[in-house]
This record gives C-alpha cells, structure tokens and sequence, in this order.
C-alpha cells in the first residue's frame, strides 16, 4: 500500500468521482495535504484513505455525513475509547430503530400489495370463466288459428 494517494488514486479505487471525493473534503471528512502552485493537488494519507474507507462504510449502514464524521472524529481523539464506543452504540441503536420502523412499514405494504394482488387473480378468475352454455329452446309450435280446421 502506498503511504500518499492522488485524488483521482481514491476515486478510482473506490469508485467514486472526484467531485465527491472534493464534498468529503468541505465536509471534513478528509484533510489531504496541498501541494504544487497554490495548492492545487492533493495529497491524501493512509488515514485519508482508512476516513474514507469507514465513511462509505458508514454510508452503506445508512447513517448521515455528519453521524459518520462524528464518529470517524472520535477515533482520531485522545480520548478514551469507552465514550466513543457508547456513542458508537448510541447511534448504531438509532438506526437501527429506524430501520426496523422503515422494515414494519415495508412488510405492511408488501402485505397489503399481497392482498390486492390475490383479490385481482379472484376477479380475473371469475372473468375468465367460460359463460355456461345456454340450452337451445325449443321451436315454438305454430299456433292454430280459427281457418285451420
């Protein structure tokens, strides 16, 4: 693994575009170092490359930017890790509360999909049913009038 990375190094290994990887940037996500005339190139380090690994972990866990940067933050602290870690399950216990709400609304409606569907085969049962053949009538008989005796 190199030590230094160009931006488009990690757009392309992780497949991103530059332009994100520039968003990460505003967001505080990544801090490359500034290189060439005023600045222009960057530089990132492993620990650009491992913030940006664990944010686009973070990503795929569902959290926010900014739930992600508060927790990428608190490992680069000095602080103790027990207040980090209870954040870390804090958050964690969160989402997932959001996402078993976002699953109960989901089953409900694929639920209720099901139920629509199974009434629709039921009709289209009935339609499709061939209509029983009617019995053909007899003829009528001719009648007797007056002069036909």
């Amino acid at each position: 693994m190199a030590s230094h990375y160009t931006i488009s190094d990690l757009a392309r290994e992780f497949d991103l575009t530059t332009r994100a990887m520039r968003f990460y940037e505003d967001m505080g996500l990544l801090q490359p170092e500034r290189t060439g005339p005023g600045g222009r190139n960057r530089l990132y380090s492993a620990r650009d490359r491992t913030r940006l690994k664990l944010t686009l972990r973070a990503k795929r866990l569902g959290l926010s930017l900014s739930e992600a940067k508060d927790i990428i933050d608190m490992y680069d602290s000095p602080r103790d890790t027990g207040p980090q870690l209870r954040k870390f399950l804090d958050v964690l216990a969160q989402h997932r509360h959001q996402l078993e709400e976002q699953m109960a609304d989901l089953q409900a409606n694929l639920d209720e999909v099901r139920v629509h569907e199974r009434e629709a085969r039921a009709l289209l049962a009935r339609l499709d049913k061939p209509a029983p053949k009617a019995t053909p009538k007899p003829a009528p008989r001719p009648r007797k009038t007056a002069n036909a005796r």
